[in-house]
């Protein structure tokens, strides 16, 4: 089974960060690993706290993985500081990661910032280069580009521009503008394609994780084998699907449907006999 390792902040609530992470490379096939950058307490209301992993735990959690699991693919999210994720790049650069899929998390579904200024410049220089796929949502690209954050911007030229930084892909995804269809941009800088992914725009509030449950399908499917422009395409499948299949939990934004449960296994009694002491039915 190939190997995907996440590095990102836990979610507490389990719709976001590494635990949607998880969850996603297993509904996808891949066995996942992970480097915990920063705790967070949150739930689909908001966050309450972030704790952010020392550095060096940081270096400690990717190296373990890296030297005995050997992931195939990798994936970032939320990085917290400028310290962390120049750490994160400079080991990610010593063990060869080659299929990254990075995630530009600057603020979180409730609009709680995740990201400072700083941050957003190291991941700009530091990251960005090493990066085989980026995914930003329309607000994140604008960021990334040093972009007013009233700037009209052109999709298809956010794509280019931002392979220019050193992704040899860009997602630019379009859930943050109207409609009732959702248009991702991509751009492939090695072959010069830009396409569009038109999707049904899914309503409701189960939304939460959405980005972190993208580029984690997109490793995995990276991890698979799969050419970047059809990972890309298998992962998008993958979130309509677990958007649909949203379980309705919480009074905020809730988590995806990430398992399909549907054909779940069905609880099997205890035998109570078997154990020393209890009477038999």
């Amino acid at each position: 089974m190939p190997v995907a390792c996440t590095v990102a902040g836990s979610d507490s609530g389990g719709g976001a960060g590494i635990q949607a992470d998880l969850k996603t490379f297993a509904a996808c096939g891949v066995f996942g690993a992970s480097a915990i950058v920063a705790l967070t307490a949150q739930n689909t209301l908001g966050v309450r706290g972030v704790e952010v992993t020392s550095l060096e735990m940081v270096v400690q959690q990717i190296d373990a993985v890296a030297e005995d699991l050997e992931p195939v693919a990798w994936k970032t999210g939320m990085l917290a500081t400028p310290q962390v994720i120049a750490v994160v790049a400079q080991r990610l650069e010593l063990h060869g990661a080659e299929r990254l899929v990075v995630d530009p998390v600057m603020v979180a579904k409730s609009g709680d910032r995740l990201l400072s200024e700083a941050a957003v410049v190291t991941l700009r220089v530091a990251l960005l280069p090493l990066a085989m796929v980026v995914t930003p949502n329309l607000p994140e690209a604008r960021v990334l580009l040093e972009l007013d954050s009233e700037a009209v911007i052109d999709p298809a030229e956010a794509a280019v521009r931002l392979c220019a930084l050193g992704p040899r892909v860009a997602v630019v995804k379009g859930g943050h503008a109207d409609g009732e269809t959702v248009i991702d941009v991509i751009h492939d800088a090695e072959t010069g394609v830009t396409l569009e992914l038109r999707l049904p725009r899914i309503r409701g509030s189960s939304t939460h994780g959405t980005g972190c449950t993208l580029s984690a399908a997109i490793a995995a499917f990276l991890a698979r084998g799969a050419e970047p422009l059809d990972a890309v395409s298998s992962a998008r499948a993958y979130v309509q699907a677990a958007l649909r299949r949203a379980p309705g939990l919480g009074r905020g934004h809730g988590p995806l449907g990430h398992l399909d449960v549907a054909g779940a296994a069905p609880v099997v009694p205890a035998d109570l006999a078997a154990l020393p002491g209890r009477p038999s039915r």
